[in-house]
């Protein structure tokens, strides 16, 4: 069992950053490739990146490649996801996800944390 909790959203202007982290709890977290999705009002959950469980494989949504890094440190059972040049369209809820492999599918995922708020003014 893995148990994901995001903190870091907020309101941010156009061109700014923001940093999300996922704290996991679970004594397999290391062996768990990781996940970010987001999710708009009115669309559909639309993958933004995923690690590897040792972090050495990383892949990102074509909507963000870029601007946004994903990256973990077991030690500390965080993910962490960078978000830099931030613009209107990247305003959604963001979750964490579990999974053995780095899927960019969100139906391979099975466990989520319970999202984050980002807000991108213009």
């Amino acid at each position: 069992q893995v148990q994901l909790v995001e903190s870091g959203g907020g309101l941010v202007q156009a061109g700014g950053s923001l940093r999300l982290s996922c704290a996991a709890s679970g004594r397999t977290f290391s062996s768990q490739a990781m996940a970010w999705f987001r999710q708009a009002p009115g669309k559909e959950r639309e993958f933004v990146a995923a690690i590897s469980w040792g972090g050495g494989t990383t892949f990102y949504g074509d909507s963000v490649k870029g601007r946004f890094t994903i990256s973990r440190d077991n030690a500390k059972n965080t993910v962490y996801l960078q978000m830099n040049s931030l613009k209107p369209e990247d305003t959604a809820v963001y979750f964490c996800a579990a999974s053995p492999r780095p899927y960019t599918d969100s139906s391979s995922y099975a466990y989520w944390g319970q999202g984050t708020q980002v807000t991108v003014s213009s």
